[in-house]
């Protein structure tokens, strides 16, 4: 039932968002030219809304997708407020590769940057990338609490001596306490648009998009500042 009316108000509404998809090799990060790009809603995968082709840059013309209202994701507990769109990408030499959920909101362009594995070094046939819900959509578990005033140490520094912008920062995927999680080296842009990108939605007004990122560069310079 919510599907049905999900796709009711897509009709009546009318409204559509880009997606602009573009193409790299997962060694070198060289442009992948005459890919085959295939799209399709994920709740019906089997058919094909669209059909493209990447230039000599790696990069496949814009083209418009349906989406929901606007109001969705500017009005708290609204109905899912993007499309979420399939998109296989097939490419001599390459192995496939298929992202399920791919998120289109109306009045914007969604920019999908793909990586493809030559066929001789890839460990698997094909790809699949599975893209969550957005936070402010689904349902997630509460983030930890945290002390407003940190333990520290009889010895050693807890605070940098100097400011740093970092070029990579450590993620560690897992809770704190959870020293079995493994830890990854991210570029601090790519951090930063990743968390902005799963918290934010383009539709927003443009002071409240710089207020969120702002927001999460202070806390995540903190964390680098403060070693915490």
């Amino acid at each position: 039932m919510i599907e049905k009316a999900f796709q009711t108000a897509q009709t009546e509404d009318g409204q559509t968002g880009g997606l602009q998809i573009n193409v790299t090799s997962d060694i070198g990060l060289i442009p992948v030219a005459n890919a085959v790009i295939s799209i399709a809603y994920t709740r019906t995968p089997e058919t094909a809304l669209e059909s493209l082709q990447t230039d000599s840059s790696g990069q496949a013309e814009e083209v418009q997708l349906m989406a929901p209202p606007l109001s969705y994701s500017l009005t708290p507990e609204s109905p899912m407020p993007y499309s979420e769109y399939n998109v296989t990408v097939e490419a001599p030499g390459y192995e496939p590769v298929m992202i399920s959920g791919v998120e289109v909101l109306p009045d914007v362009t969604a920019v999908q940057n793909i990586r493809m594995t030559p066929t001789e070094t890839a460990d698997e046939e094909e790809e699949i990338i599975e893209i969550p819900d957005h936070t402010l959509y689904g349902e997630y578990p509460p983030k930890i609490p945290e002390d407003e005033i940190k333990p520290m140490d009889e010895t050693g520094e807890i605070v940098l001596s100097r400011v740093v912008i970092p070029e990579y920062i450590v993620v560690h995927d897992g809770v704190p306490n959870d020293s079995s999680a493994p830890n990854y080296y991210v570029r601090y842009k790519d951090y930063i648009k990743n968390v902005a990108s799963s918290e934010i939605y383009a539709t927003w007004p443009e002071s409240s998009i710089y207020a969120n990122i702002l927001a999460i560069q202070s806390f995540t310079l903190n964390r680098v500042y403060t070693e915490w």
